[in-house]
């Protein structure tokens, strides 16, 4: 299983030719991987489109993926343990929407496509498995 954090889908929404972008393009054309969409990066994602017409092509393209929600009571708890675990250890993750997202990923063994230092402390010290340029 495998999802993107926003940063991601903006760029690539955005046409950017990065390296987070182009595994996220190679990943939803692998008919074997199974690409999730969280519901927090749906609606980062969402708010930020000024047009209309490109905010309904990207729901056309999220329509085709499986939507599951990052938050509710055990991805809080774990999410605040991740927090004060990382905390002890000297890392702080500015984005408590990164940390659900995070913490949802390390929960469900999800590979995490990012563009985000707030994640790199949850990758180090508590499992999260992210995608890394070859």
């Amino acid at each position: 299983m495998i999802t993107a954090d926003s940063s991601v889908w903006i760029g690539y929404f955005n046409g950017q030719d990065s390296p987070q972008a182009r595994a996220l393009d190679a990943a939803l054309d692998d008919s074997a991987n199974e690409i999730v969409l969280l519901d927090l990066v749906l609606m980062e994602v969402l708010r930020g489109f000024r047009r209309k017409r490109d905010e309904r092509l990207a729901r056309n393209a999220f329509s085709r993926l499986p939507v599951f929600t990052a938050g509710g009571e055990t991805i809080a708890l774990a999410a605040a343990s991740v927090y004060q675990d990382l905390r002890r250890k000297g890392v702080t993750v500015r984005s408590s929407i990164d940390l659900l997202i995070g913490t949802w990923c390390i929960q469900n063994d999800c590979l995490l496509i990012h563009d985000d230092r707030d994640f790199d402390g949850m990758e180090r010290l508590n499992g999260l498995q992210t995608w890394r340029s070859p």
